[in-house]
């Protein structure tokens, strides 16, 4: 399998990463076998240094570093928040206007080999939101006699794990297939009525100034046949909407 690449020069590369790849190994899923970071290695025949993480169930854009050296400015681009980062978003209901929540988490840290999960304090938390689209289904399955969605461009303005969907939990509009912060009934409708089994969360455009050249690299990731499969059940206007996305990532910062 190779992975797509959507951007490359001799310091850095951005690939679109598929939903379920794992970015590196990790103690928690010592069962797998594929890596973005080793298939990435192995493919361009050397080594790449991950500049930042998607969770593993999570597609879409992740930025490597072909030097050690490349891979430190990028971190401290990432630390002092000079990277835009935009994501799509499926998720349950209707939201009828965006905003910019601010609500701490608090860091957890995944059990390893019987060890208890350790929890930090809450940090701070920002995530920038605004609805693109809404669709309605008519199959009851909630408690309402019809389903609602809204799709949505959000950006988080800090990096905690799983900031996106512990938000749009927190809002009470969870991401569809998020299995540990979404709706079990929700998830099942979209795996087995709309044959979309991926979390509905997709890292789609990074913007930010090349750390070497000073060139200002402007990225994005095409819609992958399943998201595409998806706007035409809900009869959206792709091309459209993604224009209104790049609006909403060009003005917000």
């Amino acid at each position: 399998m190779m992975l797509p690449i959507c951007y490359q020069d001799e310091h850095l590369v951005v690939i679109d990463k598929p939903a379920g790849l794992l970015v590196h190994r990790s103690k928690i899923a010592s069962g797998e076998r594929r890596f973005a970071m080793q298939m990435l290695r192995d493919q361009l025949g050397q080594h790449v240094f991950p500049a930042h993480r998607l969770d593993r169930p999570t597609s879409g854009l992740l930025l490597f570093a072909l030097s050690s050296d490349v891979a430190r400015q990028l971190t401290t681009l990432f630390t002092d928040r000079a990277v835009k980062k935009s994501y799509l978003s499926l998720v349950r209901g209707w939201v009828k206007e965006g905003g910019l929540l601010d609500y701490p988490l608090v860091e957890e840290h995944d059990a390893v080999m019987g060890q208890p999960r350790l929890e930090k304090s809450a940090q701070d938390a920002v995530t920038a939101y605004a609805p693109l689209a809404h669709g309605e289904l008519p199959f009851a399955v909630g408690r309402y006699n019809t389903a609602r969605y809204s799709l949505m461009a959000c950006s988080p303005k800090t990096g905690r794990r799983h900031q996106l969907r512990r938000h749009f939990d927190h809002l009470r509009h969870p991401i569809i297939n998020d299995t540990t912060h979404g709706d079990g009934k929700h998830n099942k409708f979209f795996r087995e009525q709309m044959a979309f089994n991926e979390l509905g969360l997709r890292a789609w455009r990074l913007s930010f100034t090349h750390p070497v050249t000073g060139q200002a690299l402007d990225i994005r990731a095409p819609l992958p046949d399943s998201w595409q499969a998806l706007f035409t059940q809900f009869g959206w206007n792709g091309q459209a909407l993604m224009a209104d996305a790049d609006s909403w990532h060009d003005k917000e910062y």
